[in-house]
Order: structure tokens, then C-alpha cells, then sequence
């Protein structure tokens, strides 16, 4: 999962809160329970030293200080009962001191010392060895006489320890099945939550300029997702309708313009063919005559891309042979080929059925074998080759021409983009051949994508969708080659 997603970031928020709620829950609850048990220990303890109070003071009236000790002994046993009492006076005397429990969990003489409290009655924590702790509380006296006697009591905090201990114990177990439940139910809540931002997503990439009648869904939620739905979809509207806008009009001006620049090359070819005009009039008009084709072809390929691009190719499409117009192709552009010194290799598959205008695929051919041959030096190699591979009809062209920077490759079927603008425009292009391609291609449902090592040559590669029905066995391809030569 992508961490910078959305998703993964509210999942983590999620769990996240929970695990710290039932953190925060846990040690309030651990808070509490502590001071309640410890609350209640302390109570009881304050109630035993009331008690032993009591005797006391009866104990001092019927008989002396020195049976008080035997009577404290005999009703309550502390040492028996695991626990403490100390009774003292202001100057330190020791009246009694209960004797070490029999499970040895603590030892009299070594807890604090006596600490009288500020009011009549205060509680206290001492602590014990390994770590444990003993409740001390004290209870102040004072006879009808005057005379004071502080009357301690205690208990260890064993027991509430263990329960501290048992919900520790408990909260760290169910702190990872808290996690893992946060985690589930977080993943399938904001799974659900996203869903339609996924079905805009996913909608959204299927449109392209070629598919901007299409909309985005329009979750019925009534919050942000159906307002950002219906403002995007809104946009799409808009840009649909710039779009139609510019194609009409590069179809209007494309259309308009070719009548006025064939009359234009009609009447220069006529005044160049005169045998009175002077020589150097003769080479300025052809200089504006060739300006006046390299237009015409700009207007033409405009001309081409507005109707591709309104859709108008469908109309002509037909069942046919792509191997078959490869081979046919390269033929025909093997001329050119020879006057360069280049050799043309065609390797064809037979039966790549596909479904499409054959004009049109024609053009993509020779585009690509024109610009191979363009930016081939001479006696280098151009290959052509058509398959059927995984139910795509493939086809490549290959040079050993002068390459492609990486960094260009992205803006190569950019319209009016050319790889070396000045060399370009010597030898006649326009920078649309390659943007008429993937026109074409993306008429007919294909791609186009191009490969290339500066200084060792370039690869083309078109892949159309196989006709329905069609019957694409690979056979002996049939290799043809053109314009070989001989270095002069």
C-alpha cells in the first residue's frame, strides 16, 4: 500500500485514535482501580487503628500501659494475620510493636518510623523490599489526662499489587486485538468511504480528448464527493466544448486554406515553366514555390488530424491485411530508399487481419518509414516487421539512423514538434508525421510508442487490436529487401 495514499493515512489516523483511546481508557481505569483499592485498604486500616485506639484507652483506664500489649495481642493477633501495629508515645517510647508475620513478608523493626499525623488521623505508602509496598495508617489519641499515644496500623499492598498487575497484564494483551480490530475495521470503513473517489478515478482516466462526451459518476451522498462529481463533471463540459471548438476551427481554416494554395501553386508552377522569366526570378519564385508545398502539406496534415480527431475515420474502416500492406508499402517506398544508399528489410507475418481504414494505415507506414529513411545515413539499415502477438497486430520499424535523446522521447508525437528543428526544415518536414500516427492509431483503438539509442537508431512499435473472427496464425514470413547497393 502507497503510505502518501489517502487511504493508508486516515487507516493509520483510525487506528491510530482508537489505540489511543483504549490506551488512555486503560490507564484511567488502571488509575482508578489503583485508588479505589488502595482507598479501601487504607479505610480498613483506619477503622483496625480506631479499634485498637479504643482498646487502648479502655485498657489504660481499668488497668496500666503494661497489659496493653497482651490485650492488643489476643484480640487481634497481627502477626497471624499478616499484618502490622505499633503503638507509641510522643517522645519515642515503644508501647507496642507487632511481632513478624509468620509468611515473613515483612519486618517490623525495619518499616518508618512513627510519623504523627497533622490532623487526628493520616495514611501513608512504605516501601518494602523487592519492590512491593506496605499501607501505614495512624491514629492520634489523647487520654482525658493529657497524655498522647499514636497508634499505627498496617498492611502489605500484595494483593492489590497483583490485581494492578493482572490488569496490566490484561491491557497489554488486548492491546494488539484492538490494534488488529482498528486496522480490519478502519481498511473496510474508509474502504467503503473512498469507493466512489475510486470509481471518479478510475472514470476519469478512461477520458481523453477523444472521449470527453463522457462523464463522471455522481455519487448520490450528498456531501463533498457529489459536489466535487458535479464540478468536475461541469469542467469535462466545458473542455468538451473548447475542443469542439478548436477542431472546427482547424477543420474550417485547413479547409478553407487548401483551394487558395493549390490556386497559388497552380499559377507560381505556371509563371516558373515560362522560358522568358529571368534566371534569378526563376530561382526566388522557386524558392516561394517550395515554401508554398511545405504549407500545403502542413494544411493537409491538419486537414487529416481534424477529421481523425472528429471521428470521421470509422466511417471507412474495413477487414484487411496488415502484413500484407506493409509488404505492399515497402515496396513502393523502396525508391526512396535507394536514391540513399539505404537497405529496407520488410518481415511479414501472413493473415494479421485487423479492422481499420486502410488509407489511413497506409499513411502510418509510410510516416514511419519516411522519417526512418529521413534520418538514416546512407548505407544504413531500415527494418519493417508485422506480427500477431498476444492478441495485438505489431508492427515495428527499425533504423540505425542518428537516434532520439531520452529526454525528447515524451514530446515526440506532440504536434509541430521536431527532434532538430533546423535539420527538419531542410528536408521538409512539418513536425506532424509522427502526431498523424498516433492520431490514426488511436482512431483505431492502438498505441504508439517509440525506442531509441542516440547514435544507434530508433524502433517504432504499433500495436492494433486483431479483428474479431480473424484467423492470425504466425507463417513463414516472407523477408523482402530494398534499395541494397554496392558503396560507390
Amino acid at each position: 500500500m502507497n503510505t502518501r495514499s489517502l487511504k493508508f493515512r486516515l487507516i493509520v489516523w483510525y487506528a491510530g485514535l482508537l489505540l489511543g483511546l483504549f490506551a488512555l481508557l486503560g490507564l484511567s481505569t488502571y488509575l482508578a482501580l489503583r485508588s479505589s483499592l488502595v482507598s479501601s485498604l487504607k479505610d480498613s486500616q483506619l477503622r483496625r487503628a480506631r479499634q485498637v485506639a479504643q482498646l487502648l484507652r479502655e485498657e489504660i483506664q481499668r488497668h496500666t500501659e503494661n497489659s496493653v500489649g497482651e490485650e492488643i495481642q489476643a484480640r487481634y493477633a497481627p502477626d497471624v494475620n499478616d499484618r502490622f501495629v505499633r503503638v507509641t508515645t510522643p517522645d519515642g517510647a515503644l508501647l507496642y510493636l507487632s511481632a513478624p508475620p509468620k509468611s515473613q513478608s515483612f519486618d517490623p523493626a525495619s518499616l518508618p518510623p512513627p510519623r504523627w499525623p497533622a490532623d487526628t488521623e493520616s495514611g501513608r505508602e512504605a516501601s518494602l523490599l523487592g519492590g512491593r509496598k506496605m499501607i501505614l495508617t495512624a491514629h492520634a489519641l489523647e487520654m482525658p489526662g493529657g497524655k498522647r499515644y499514636l497508634v499505627e496500623t498496617g498492611a502489605p499492598m500484595d494483593e492489590v499489587q497483583a490485581d494492578l498487575h493482572h490488569w496490566l497484564v490484561f491491557l497489554f494483551v488486548m492491546l494488539p486485538v484492538v490494534a488488529v480490530i482498528a486496522l480490519g475495521g478502519g481498511l473496510v470503513l474508509i474502504k467503503r468511504a473512498l469507493a466512489p473517489v475510486d470509481r471518479i478515478a478510475s472514470s476519469a482516466e478512461r477520458i481523453s480528448s477523444h472521449s470527453l462526451s463522457q462523464r463522471l459518476p455522481v455519487p448520490q451522498t450528498g456531501d463533498e464527493l457529489e459536489r466535487l462529481s458535479v464540478a468536475l463533471n461541469h469542467m469535462i463540459e466545458r473542455l468538451d466544448a473548447a475542443f469542439q471548438h478548436s477542431r472546427r476551427f482547424m477543420a474550417d481554416a485547413s479547409h478553407e486554406m487548401r483551394t487558395p494554395l493549390t490556386v497559388i501553386q497552380g499559377e507560381l508552377e505556371n509563371v516558373v515553366q515560362q522560358s522568358s522569366l529571368e534566371p534569378e526570378w526563376r530561382d526566388r519564385l522557386g524558392s516561394v514555390l517550395e515554401e508554398v508545398d511545405r504549407l500545403a502539406n502542413i494544411v493537409e496534415g491538419l486537414f487529416a488530424i481534424s477529421r481523425l480527431d472528429s471521428g470521421e475515420a470509422a466511417a471507412e474502416w474495413v477487414k484487411f491485411d496488415l502484413a500484407q500492406l506493409a509488404t505492399a508499402t515497402a515496396d513502393q517506398m523502396g525508391l526512396l530508399a535507394e536514391d540513399k544508399k539505404i537497405q529496407v528489410t520488410c518481415t511479414a507475418a501472413t493473415g494479421v487481419w485487423v479492422q481499420g481504414d486502410r488509407a489511413r494505415m497506409k499513411q502510418v507506414i509510410v510516416n514511419l518509414l519516411d522519417n526512418a529513411i529521413k534520418y538514416t545515413p546512407a548505407g544504413g539499415a531500415v527494418g519493417l516487421s508485422v506480427l500477431a502477438q498476444n492478441s495485438k497486430a505489431v508492427l515495428e520499424v527499425a533504423d540505425t539512423g542518428v537516434g532520439i535523446p531520452a529526454e525528447l522521447l515524451p514530446k515526440l508525437f506532440e504536434r509541430f514538434f521536431r527532434v532538430d528543428p533546423a535539420r527538419s526544415r531542410e528536408q521538409g518536414g512539418a513536425g506532424l508525421g509522427l502526431s498523424i500516427v498516433k492520431s490514426i492509431c488511436t482512431a483505431h483503438h492502438g498505441r504508439v510508442e517509440a525506442n531509441s539509442t542516440p547514435g544507434q537508431g530508433s524502433r517504432f512499435r504499433v500495436e492494433l487490436p486483431l479483428a474479431n473472427g480473424a484467423t492470425n496464425h504466425y507463417q513463414r514470413p516472407e523477408d523482402h529487401e530494398h534499395g541494397k547497393s554496392e558503396p560507390s
